[in-house]
């Protein structure tokens, strides 16, 4: 490349020699300002060097005040490392390091116009046409050709230099830029840096907000390279890893207006949760941000993140220490060189003459003036050049001091392997290195690897960024002093001691920087649209538990959620216990009426022969009092623990014993139905009204029952099941899961229908046969049995299936049956057999053995009377008794008649009196017999036939 510049007048001259120092003979004064812009060292191979020696200037000035540690530390360092390579033997045998050092004055733009001192070797000058004033031709002085740059400081300048030194292909190593742009490798092909870049300050410096429990951030950027490009990084990678959102993204103008700071800080306030504050600025901006803080009455409010401008730097919170309390800090692990320190506080002015700036550091630093044309043109003490740094004055070395030796010596060492394989036993520079290859050079210095100044190992990657190794500092303010405490590090992952940490409060625990406050246990998060670390907490309610972060779930059917809502247990299953006052009552109900029943059947079996007993029909009597006895024994299984057995035995039981009783009672009353219908019509006896034939269709009756139990068991065999729905309460720690027999209300009314069927045709008959004659003592007992039993079971129905919904549903229901069955039972027992009971024990007199009533009897026998009354009616009056005594002695149809009234009326009340008092033997054995067994009516009408 080829750049041609018109060089006016043989100032020229001059200009190529900016740089160069000339002797001075008065050690005390300072350097004439028109050379002081850079330094020269004389050298094999010369290496450039820039450095913010000068802060940016105002009101249209390039430079500012001095910065004593940025800029004369730093510069101080690139001579100190290439005074210790010229002095070792190892490295760069028999060649020496030279250098040109450059004022940025911490502006990009006057580091470009700067930066061309480097490549001015590398400019091709026609001259034709450039004569001097007498008209001779010029003379140029010969540029140094720079192999390598150190620098620059900040990352936009580095940026800005980058562009021109890429093109005339001389490597760049930087000791302080860390924004993530210069990575790019197409673009910065030649920029290396000893430094971790921002990504890795981004990520370390994300992990601390993350281990603070910080979600909830702002972040403060300075206009430029690096506070845009740190903050970019910092945001994209927290949107990556998710946990932080921004609240803000504020920037600082390059020029700012006054103000302009407390406008910031007013803005911050705006999302006043959002305590934390990231900052990716230069070290003025700090200061200003802290100072609008604290004249804004905002002491102890924020919480700063700084990187590493401010590091563990001092100036920046000076007069400011109550705002900056707690601030944490980041800057790359370094160590201090004692090596350093000794030598810059040996520098004087006689000894240090080739630093043209430290004459004006002179004076900054001990606060005199310096002859007359010092800096300090108003300080009213002059300075001896006898003063000390370190014993005058206050000194810390400035933290990139490491990575500036580290630059020059990866500089150094790429240089040295060059040489050993271009040069190899060649004293000093070979041919081969009298020009060396930009590109060449490059590869040596990304392949370097050594243990730098601080004995850490420098290496670089193939972007040319060095290792992310970062130190964690707080600035904590004591009862003695404040300082910066090392708090933790951060190697590709975050170490971090939280019990060091202290905060301005006092308190040792983590002040809050959150958008909202973390939901309680079994709450999820709604999150606020567009903002994921701002949420409303929502309770799951229900049987819904917190299955994540951000939803609820439904718990299984069989399942509700625990005590905090985060996971789901087993519903409790309940049963009817036997010990529950709903049990106990039926049991109590249950338990005497089978001892009744027992009773009972203990006193007919006792007295089974005697009338009473045999009155009662004892067969159909022992039918009946088992059916009653079921009745009763039906409550255990439906209170007992449900099982297989148990559930078998429901089913069986449940209609089984109203079946017995209701199918004995429908035989009992059917048969007095019928005898008296057959009355009637005829004077023949009913079919089926012997014992024997009452049971078979009794137990006929009975069959029916069970086939259907049988066909239950076999379409559906008996379990158990667990119902969650039945006492499904809204509030979840109510719920129960109950355990039952597998018995759908269908089932119960198809297994209690047949029995209800039974008990309403029962008591169609009984209400068909309530006009019985007065002395038969069995139809009306039976009708009122049915009757009292209807009227329990409609109070049944609506009891029980009315109470479907209840939360006492179980409980309800089985005391409703059971009290039903019993009470059913109990009518049955206490109007058709405590009355026989009371005469078998307390007045057995009665119960003797003699005739009885027969009902046929007396309904044969009242047909046989109205047949002769007939007859009777048609004789005159007057001749009455005499000719019907005759017709009846010699009529053969009335001697019929009456033969088989006779007949009849000895067969029933055969039944009830003991067979040797009942013998036929003529008609006056008959007579007896009427005598004995019919009623009065009859009696009395057969004694005026016969």
């Amino acid at each position: 490349m080829v750049i041609a510049f018109e060089w006016y007048g043989c100032l020229l001259l001059l200009t190529g020699m900016a740089g160069s120092i000339s002797q001075r003979t008065d050690p005390l004064m300072p350097p004439a300002p028109e050379y002081a812009h850079s330094i020269r060292l004389d050298g094999d191979i010369i290496l450039g060097g820039l450095f913010p020696v000068h802060a940016r200037g105002e009101r249209g000035a390039p430079c500012g005040e001095l910065k004593k540690e940025k800029g004369i530390h730093r510069l101080e360092a690139m001579l100190f490392a290439i005074d210790l390579i010229n002095k070792d033997p190892d490295l760069l045998p028999n060649v020496t390091l030279g250098a040109r050092i450059l004022d940025t004055c911490s502006r990009d733009t006057y580091a470009l116009e700067q930066s061309l001192t480097f490549v001015q070797a590398l400019i091709e000058r026609d001259s034709t046409d450039v004569r001097c004033a007498s008209g001779e031709q010029p003379i140029f002085a010969k540029p140094d050709k720079i192999v390598g740059v150190i620098g620059a400081a900040a990352s936009s300048v580095s940026i800005m230099v980058a562009n021109i030194l890429r093109l005339f292909k001389i490597p760049q190593i930087s000791y302080a830029s860390t924004a993530p742009e210069l990575s790019d490798n197409t673009r910065y092909d030649f920029f290396s840096r000893v430094v971790p870049p921002d990504s890795y300050q981004a990520q370390a410096m994300l992990d601390i907000v993350t281990a603070m429990g910080w979600n909830y951030v702002s972040t403060l950027a300075s206009e430029g390279n690096y506070g845009e490009s740190g903050v970019e990084a910092f945001v994209q990678i927290s949107r990556e890893t998710g946990g932080v959102c921004i609240a803000q993204s504020l920037k600082i103008p390059r020029e700012p207006r006054p103000g302009e700071f407390d406008k910031i800080i007013l803005r911050l306030l705006e999302t006043p949760n959002a305590r934390a504050v990231v900052m990716f600025a230069n070290e003025d901006d700090i200061r200003r941000v802290l100072d609008a803080a604290k004249r804004n009455n905002q002491t102890g409010h924020f919480l700063w993140v700084g990187s590493d401008s401010w590091g563990s730097k001092i100036s920046p919170v000076v007069q400011q220490e109550s705002v900056a309390e707690g601030a944490i800090t980041i800057l790359p692990k370094r160590a201090s060189i004692e090596a350093f320190d000794r030598y810059f506080k040996s520098r004087s002015l006689s000894n240090n003459r080739r630093n043209v700036w430290f004459a004006e550091f002179w004076e900054e630093n001990f606060g005199c003036k310096l002859g007359m044309h010092g800096k300090r043109p108003g300080s009213p003490k002059k300075c001896t050049g006898l003063e000390k740094v370190g014993r005058d004055s206050t000194y810390e070395q400035e933290g990139k001091v490491q990575f500036v030796m580290d630059a020059v010596y990866a500089m150094a060492y790429a240089l040295h392997r060059m040489h050993r394989d271009l040069c190899s036993g060649y004293p000093g520079l070979c041919p081969r290195m009298s020009n060396i290859d930009g590109k060449e050079l490059l590869g040596y210095i990304r392949n370097v690897s050594f243990n730098g100044s601080a004995k850490t190992l420098v290496v670089f990657n193939e972007n040319g960024d060095a290792p992310g190794r970062y130190d964690i500092y707080q600035y904590q303010i004591t009862n003695r002093s404040t300082e910066y405490r090392i708090i933790g590090h951060w190697t590709d992952q975050l170490h971090l001691n939280m019990k060091a940490m202290q905060w301005a409060s006092g308190d040792s625990s983590v002040p809050a920087s959150v958008c909202s406050l973390p939901c309680q246990t079994g709450e999820r998060k709604k999150v606020v649209k567009g903002v994921l670390c701002c949420w409303h907490c929502e309770r799951c309610e229900g049987y819904h538990y917190q299955a994540s972060e951000f939803t609820c779930q439904l718990c299984p059917y069989e399942q509700r959620p625990d005590q905090n809502r985060t996971g789901c247990q087993p519903i409790p299953i309940i049963k009817l216990e036997w010990h529950s006052p709903w049990a106990v009552a039926p049991i109590f109900i249950a338990i005497l009426g089978i001892l009744a029943t027992t009773f009972v059947v203990v006193t007919f079996v006792r007295h089974n022969d005697t009338p009473i007993v045999r009155a009662s029909g004892r067969e159909m009597s022992y039918v009946l009092l088992t059916g009653i006895f079921l009745c009763y024994v039906t409550t255990f299984p439906m209170i007992a623990a449900p099982g297989l057995a148990v559930c078998s035995f429901r089913r069986i039981f449940l209609g089984l014993g109203m079946c017995f009783s209701y199918a004995a009672l429908l035989t009992k009353t059917n048969r007095i139905h019928r005898i008296f219908e057959q009355g009637k019509r005829s004077v023949a006896a009913p079919r089926f009204i012997s014992p024997a034939s009452q049971l078979v269709i009794t137990f006929s009756l009975i069959s029916v029952q069970l086939m259907g139990v049988f066909v239950w068991f076999v379409a559906d065999p008996p379990h158990t099941i667990v119902d969650y729905g039945e006492q499904r309460t809204q509030d979840p720690e109510n719920a129960r899961g109950v355990l039952k027999c597998d018995i759908s209300d269908l089932s119960l009314i198809c297994s209690l229908g047949y029995s209800i069927l039974l008990m309403v045709t029962c008591t169609v008959y009984a209400i068909k046969t309530r006009g019985v004659p007065e002395t038969f003592n069995e139809a009306k007992p039976i009708g009122f049995t049915m009757y009292t039993t209807c009227i329990i079971w409609l109070a049944f129905i609506p009891i029980f299936f009315g109470t479907a919904q209840s939360a006492e549903r179980m409980y309800i229901q089985t005391a409703t049956l059971t009290v039903s069955l019993s009470l059913s039972a109990s009518v049955s027992l206490g109007m058709l057999y405590m009355p026989k009971v009371y005469i078998i024990i307390l007045h057995p007199e009665q119960n003797v053995p003699k005739c009885k009533r027969s009902f046929k009897a007396i309904v044969t026998a009242a047909t046989m009377t109205n047949k002769l009354s007939q007859l009777a009616s048609e004789r005159p009056n007057g001749e009455v008794k005499t000719e019907l005594c005759e017709s009846v002695d010699n009529s053969s149809e009335y001697r019929r008649l009456l033969y088989h009234a006779l007949l009849m009326l000895m067969w029933h009340v055969g039944q009830r009196c003991d067979a040797d008092e009942v013998r036929i033997q003529g008609y006056k054995t008959h007579k007896e017999v009427i005598m004995m067994g019919g009623g009065n009516l009859i009696k009395n009408k057969i004694k005026n036939y016969l």
